[in-house]
């Protein structure tokens, strides 16, 4: 056998009784025999919310069990057939054992109890021992396995004792606790039953609380029973006749088979494990006793401290996430949170694609399609590549480089890699899958009812964080559009009124002079109509180029319209101005002599220098420059933007 057994556990809802049972029972064995656990853990069938149980599902697809020593799969807890299918055909093609719990599939390992005779005791019993005729019955999803067994016990037992079945007795339900109360409303419109069985404890806890608000007392005017025989169960009050059964003795068996055939053990293909009924107060009968009153009021005080800090942790977490403007914020926000619920590790995985429209380029002009299109989202599986934005260790955060999402954890299979229990929890915005979590040696998923509930603040956290980065993007892209000019990639108007605005009103206040300066590029029309528009374009690139880098940072410039640019500043002289012009001559004469164009880049500039006037325009000083300018122009004797001319462009 390996020196290194892996077991990967494939189940639904870890936080129901149920399910926390036999994995106490598989960790117990684990842990006993160095085995290392990987459990695929979904939420699913939590609201009726078909598109988030797909994004829960998805978890199952990540796990590659060819890599596992063995595959535990708790059958009953995937109550979707569809999803439960695409399980079955992936592990039955694989070369490792299976073993199905409460289920048995052809050529696989398989533990069951059974459940129709342990229905069937339960029915019976209230027939012979209490004489009841008028038995209403509660039923699961009607394509759960348990749920169709223990439905046709109920249907068998009035049958066999010559009762009519009558469909109107009959309520299906979803194994919830509003299930119950559902039921008795229905139930209620007709003659009122002797006796409510119920095909779990949560529902029949519901039926008991919806009788005694209609004022009906059970066990005296309807008896109630249930199944699993839970915790709330036995110490409900009245306290709930119900089926126990074996949860940890079925982790552990399922394990030990696993085992027995990497050993070559010979063992059963197939078991069935016993149950036992426990008649108590519900039902009139009082077999079953009842738990110290001390010790119960000593758990349930742990059980709702627990509750409580757990709450807290939640609400703290949620409140610092809220918000964050940016993905280093939301990590550093994460991470104290990550420590409090005393994991040995933590990884944040996120699907290379999970910042749609984050890292988009900023010049695509689809800008706005691309981070809203659902082209993108990933709905199966995870993509290619996983990115790590958080891992940490023994304590430690560190960097953890992206890694293909068929490892599924880097060093997962290292022979260097402590025994542990690992929990892999999927993140998702209903069917999109953003990526998964992985936990390793924690208290929390096990012993938490909120567990669910702090891997869905990160998902619905992070997506928050994710459109408000987004959005900060689309705003500062819409705000380029706005005052920027996509030609010639400096400011326009509205860019301009917008960049003096606040230096032109400080002018005012502490009177100080301002410089308006106009410029007129020379020869764009000639341009245009002999070489072509695209040319006339590439001009007036080369014109703003030019005033970028005339304009040192204490200058505003903008393109004013058409073959017209403006260049403000605040505190400035006539010195200044005249330095300012040579510089922009200079820059167009070296333009022209490194690019070589078929045309000379020429302009004609002009300046105004004022002391503001509280009540003058920014655009009435504008007018003035461009009178300037304009006379400057009228002083050229002819235009010197064609090379063929060899005549000299004006300045002022």
């Amino acid at each position: 056998m390996k020196p290194h057994i892996h077991i990967a556990v494939i189940v639904s809802t870890i936080d129901e009784e149920y399910q926390s049972g036999i994995l106490s029972g598989i960790r117990q064995f684990a842990f006993a025999n160095g085995v290392t656990l990987e459990h695929f853990v979904a939420s699913a069938n939590t609201g009726g919310d078909a598109g988030h149980d797909t994004g829960e599902y998805n978890i199952f697809s990540l796990a590659d069990f060819q890599k596992f020593d063995g595959i535990i799969l708790i059958i009953n807890t995937i109550q979707n057939p569809v999803y439960l299918e695409a399980v079955l055909e992936r592990v039955r093609h694989t070369n490792v054992p299976v073993v199905c719990l409460d289920k048995d599939v052809p050529e696989l390992y398989s533990i069951r109890i059974d459940n129709e005779k342990s229905m069937q005791n339960i029915v019976e019993h209230f027939i012979l021992h209490h004489g009841f005729t008028r038995i209403n019955y509660v039923s699961g999803p009607a394509d759960n396995i348990d749920s169709q067994q223990r439905l046709k016990a109920y249907r068998d037992v009035l049958e066999k004792h010559g009762i009519p079945v009558e469909e109107q007795r009959i309520y299906h339900g979803n194994f919830v606790s509003r299930d119950g109360t559902a039921a008795v409303t229905k139930f209620l419109q007709t003659t009122l039953p002797q006796a409510i069985v119920c095909a779990n404890d949560n529902m029949a806890i519901g039926v008991m609380n919806a009788l005694m608000t209609h004022g009906i007392r059970v066990p005296e005017e309807v008896a109630v029973s249930g199944f699993d025989f839970t915790y709330n169960a036995r110490n409900y009050a009245p306290s709930l006749t119900s089926v126990s059964r074996p949860l940890e003795r079925v982790g552990q068996l399922a394990c030990r088979k696993i085992l027995n055939h990497l050993e070559k053990i010979p063992q059963a293909r197939s078991e069935m494990m016993e149950t036992q009924c426990c008649f108590s107060q519900s039902c009139g009968c009082h077999e079953t006793p009842l738990m110290n009153t001390d010790e119960f009021k000593k758990r349930n005080f742990t059980i709702l401290e627990s509750f409580s800090e757990d709450v807290s942790l939640i609400s703290r977490m949620a409140s610092a996430l809220t918000e964050c403007d940016s993905l280093e914020k939301y990590i550093e926000n994460l991470k104290p949170f990550i420590q409090e619920i005393q994991c040995k590790e933590f990884y944040l995985c996120l699907c290379d694609n999970w910042k749609q429209g984050i890292m988009a380029d900023e010049t695509e002009e689809n800008y706005l399609m691309h981070i809203l299109s659902p082209n993108h989202y990933i709905v199966e599986g995870y993509g290619n590549t996983i990115l790590v934005p958080l891992a940490y260790k023994n304590g430690k955060f560190f960097d953890m480089p992206d890694f293909p999402v068929s490892e599924m954890l880097p060093g997962l299979f290292s022979e260097d890699n402590e025994r542990g229990d690992y929990y892999f929890m999927p993140l998702h915005v209903g069917e999109r899958a953003m990526g998964y979590c992985v936990l390793k040696d924690s208290r929390f998923p096990v012993s938490s009812k909120l567990f669910h509930n702090f891997i869905t603040n990160i998902s619905n956290s992070l997506e928050s964080a994710r459109k408000i980065i987004c959005l900060d993007r689309v705003t500062q892209k819409l705000n380029k559009l706005y005052t920027v000019d996509t030609l010639a990639n400096i400011n326009n108007r509205n860019g301009f009124r917008i960049g003096t605005q606040h230096l032109f009103q400080e002018s005012i206040r502490l009177k100080k002079p301002v410089m308006l300066m106009f410029l007129d590029m020379d020869g764009l029309k000639y341009i245009n109509d002999t070489f072509g528009h695209k040319a006339g374009d590439n001009a007036i690139c080369c014109m703003a180029d030019v005033l970028r880098q005339a304009c040192d940072g204490q200058e505003v410039c903008c393109r004013f319209g058409g073959d017209e640019f403006i260049i403000f500043a605040a505190d400035y002289t006539k010195e200044k101005a005249d330095i300012l012009s040579q510089k922009i001559m200079a820059l167009l004469e070296q333009t022209n002599q490194r690019k070589r164009f078929s045309y000379t880049l020429a302009a004609s500039l002009g300046y105004h220098i004022t002391i503001p006037e509280p009540g003058t325009s920014l655009f009435q000083l504008v007018t003035i420059a461009d009178h300037a300018m304009y006379e400057e122009k009228k002083r050229h004797k002819n235009s010197r933007y064609l090379k063929q001319t060899g005549l000299h462009s004006g300045t002022q």
